[in-house]
């Protein structure tokens, strides 16, 4: 089954015998223990050639019957490293007809395939040299430099929820310029499937290779089936930017959308709002319908921005035009701290091309600039897009996975690839397929030592991890609502994307409006209340409605799994504090767009107040660092004292930037032995250093730097802890 962009459940080969220990040909043909290659079945070579386009020339439309082409090779991603090293190599070929499902990795996030370093550079024929760079086993890395691309796979499979993480389309970039054409996998993460339908890969399910594997063709249009009419379109031309040209010169009819009257979704009302074209004149829209829809402002920052403008570059021309300069921005906020990071020192002549050709992008077109001043960032791009350009009832895109953040702001927002970032901007416009949604009713309120980054945990532990919020709108209301403030409802949207949703909006009311109003004097707030909304009483919601109960909520962690024997590192990893025994740390860091708000600065500040004022300073072998997330909080804290204390427990208090989140700044382990307590959102093996890294909420970040071994917080704690000096 599949369901909405980009996702679908195979059900094949889901149970059955193991592999473990079976003997197969090797690829001389010899018997060996363990795994060998299946017996290979004759390919037919597709009428005409290739049914692709070669690495050197990966963009073209595919053919209407595809097939395997005849030498070229399927890699599949195993949790026994071992078989990938010996597939790598050329010793081994596996067939899907000998897997099972459960035999494949699963949550392969996108700082695996192309860890923050490989994106320095931003030409995908060199990005795809070191695909896979982030998958470590036992301290080394499973693919060399060009081992992907050389290896002649056209073909890679994976288990479930492939491309987690980050919105880096480098991800795709990577395999597909190394050859890849199709892209195997039980489910996909909603980004992650749109950059493959932009790039022009193929996704298939495991049933599908099997086939293929057989020899057989499999037509076009079941690669396309399960999608909206707008994406099938896509994936027939062979990508998002063939798909435009295509429509620009009247080679496409659009689908027409005729959905009645009917109850809708906060994401449905606001897309229904935002509808040109065809169907603009109903007003409603339902969950699968393609449709087109102006976006109301964007942005990118200096991870993304230089491949957004040598894509408009090689496709419209050196003097490309963009639409609505003025509703975009750049942002330098992502690498304004690498230089501290030893490992990313030798790239720092690659980050300064990142940043000069953001320069150049942002002289060009006239978006609006974030860009730092006297070595200081303005501030993490979705912290200050919340404060300063988000508003109620508006459709965001940008090239960040956690543009969902400014959901808090009662408006839609979701990140994005480069590719589709690059079209919008220079229309204006964007095609979506209208998503499902799931809602939580929220009651009660949260006890104290616990907070909203508790609440994400268990979302993501019980909801997140058996794909309940996969590819949907996650909808919050309810009374307990009005318990959060702006800054905890930020922390519920920032975290949609750990639970591969396709974004968070939460209601509106009074303290919505006041906050944005504070922030923006010369904003109209009777627009601003005019633009909110609010889901009709009968709305349907495919992921169902769901009662939680705030004063339930307990303080949680998410562990760090244990990659190397296949257990993903993962935010979904939930557990208890109170339950996962005696875990000594060595680095607690409080900051990122997720955990470096006002409110998360006041938690932090709260704990540390309470341990100096019994004597205490951090554990002596604890590095606790605090960041800020924007300059509006850096004042704040300056303002109301925050600072002193910090330093004074000896904390070490950073600029605003997004820094150690994405391994980029002070934070980072250096070392596969350190253990991490952090307030970000994502604890992916290797993201932030080699080490072990526990997710946690501020309160429990800040507790366990005193007490050094993770801890939640409570009050008065600290009389029963010895005094450190």
């Amino acid at each position: 089954m599949r369901t909405g962009l980009g996702y679908w459940c195979s059900t094949a080969r889901q149970s059955g015998a193991s592999v473990a220990g079976r003997a197969f040909p090797s690829s001389d043909g010899s018997r060996s223990g363990g795994f060998g290659t299946p017996p290979c079945r004759g390919r037919i070579p597709a009428p005409g050639g290739p049914a692709f386009a070669t690495a050197e020339q990966p963009s073209m439309k595919p053919s209407d019957l595809i097939r395997l082409t005849p030498g070229k090779r399927v890699l599949y991603l195993t949790k026994d490293p071992e078989l990938i090293r010996r597939q790598l190599a050329g010793e081994l070929n596996l067939e899907m007809a000998h897997l099972r499902v459960e035999d494949l990795l699963d949550d392969i996030n996108t700082d695996a395939m192309t860890p923050a370093w490989v994106c320095f550079s931003h030409r995908p024929e060199d990005i795809a040299r070191d695909a896979y760079a982030g998958l470590i086993v036992d301290g080394e890395r499973l693919f060399a430099r060009d081992v992907l691309r050389d290896g002649g796979f056209e073909v890679i499979v994976s288990g479930y929820r492939k491309g987690v993480g980050s919105s880096r389309e480098t991800a795709v970039q990577a395999e597909k310029w190394c050859g890849v054409k199709i892209t195997v996998a039980a489910s996909f993460a909603p980004i992650h499937a749109g950059n493959n339908i932009n790039q022009g890969v193929l996704m298939a399910d495991h049933a599908m290779l099997e086939r293929l594997e057989a020899g057989d063709t499999v037509p076009l249009e079941e690669f396309a089936s399960g999608f909206d009419p707008m994406t099938r379109l896509k994936i027939r031309w062979g990508g998002l930017f063939p798909f435009s040209k295509a429509l620009a010169a009247g080679e496409i009819e659009l689908p027409t959308v005729a959905t009645g009257e009917r109850p809708m979704t906060m994401a449905e009302k606001i897309l229904a709002r935002h509808l040109r074209g065809s169907g603009s004149e109903t007003g409603y829209v339902q969950p699968g319908d393609a449709v087109v829809v102006d976006v109301d402002a964007g942005y990118s920052h200096e991870f993304t921005t230089a491949q957004v403008h040598e894509f408009l570059a090689r496709e419209y021309g050196a003097e490309y035009k963009i639409a609505n300069p003025s509703s975009f921005a750049v942002f330098e906020d992502h690498l304004i701290y690498a230089d501290e990071v030893p490992k990313m020192r030798p790239f720092l002549d690659k980050i300064e091309v990142l940043r000069e050709l953001q320069r150049v992008f942002q002289r060009h077109t006239g978006v609006r600039d974030f860009s730092a001043r006297d070595g200081v960032s303005p501030g993490i791009c979705h912290e200050v897009a919340r404060e300063l350009i988000v508003s109620p009832g508006q459709f965001v895109q940008a090239t960040d996975s956690h543009t969902c953040m400014g959901g808090c702001n009662n408006a839609l927002t979701w990140g994005v690839g480069t590719t589709e970032y690059a079209n919008l901007v220079h229309s204006g416009f964007t095609t979506v397929e209208v998503p499902e949604s799931i809602r939580f009713e929220l009651t009660g309120r949260l006890a104290v030592g616990v907070t909203a980054k508790d609440l994400m945990l268990h979302i993501l532990l019980r909801y997140a991890r058996p794909q309940m919020t996969l590819n949907k709108v996650m909808e919050f209301g309810g009374e307990g609502v009005a318990s959060l403030s702006m800054d905890e409802r930020a922390t519920l949207t920032n975290m949609a994307t750990e639970c591969s949703a396709r974004g968070a909006i939460v209601e509106a009311d009074k303290k919505t409006i006041d906050w944005i109003c504070a922030r923006r004097p010369h904003e109209d707030r009777k627009a601003l209340e005019d633009g909110a909304v609010t889901a009709d009483s009968a709305a349907h919601y495919d992921g169902g409605v769901h009662q939680i109960d705030l004063s339930a909520i307990l303080p949680m962690v998410a562990h760090p799994g244990d990659p190397d024997r296949g257990i993903p590192s993962d935010p979904t990893n939930g557990a208890l504090v109170e339950e996962i025994g005696d875990v000594p740390i060595q680095i607690a860091y409080g900051g990122s767009c997720t955990a470096g708000k006002i409110d998360d600065l006041e938690f932090y500040h709260r704990v540390v107040k309470e341990a100096v004022g019994e004597g205490l300073s951090i554990a002596p072998e604890v590095e606790f660092l605090i960041q800020f997330g924007s300059a509006e909080v850096a004042e704040h804290c300056r303002r109301h004292g925050f600072v002193e204390t910090f330093e004074q427990a000896g904390i070490r208090v950073i600029q605003p930037g997004c820094g150690a989140c994405i391994g980029c700044g002070p934070g980072v382990s250096e070392d596969p032995e350190q253990v991490t307590v952090s307030a970000i959102n994502r604890n992916y093996k290797g993201r932030s250093g080699p080490g072990r890294l526990y997710l946690a909420s501020p309160l429990t970040v800040a507790a366990s730097a005193f007490a050094g071994r993770i801890t939640a917080y409570k009050p008065g704690m600290f009389r029963q802890l010895p005094v450190t000096v």
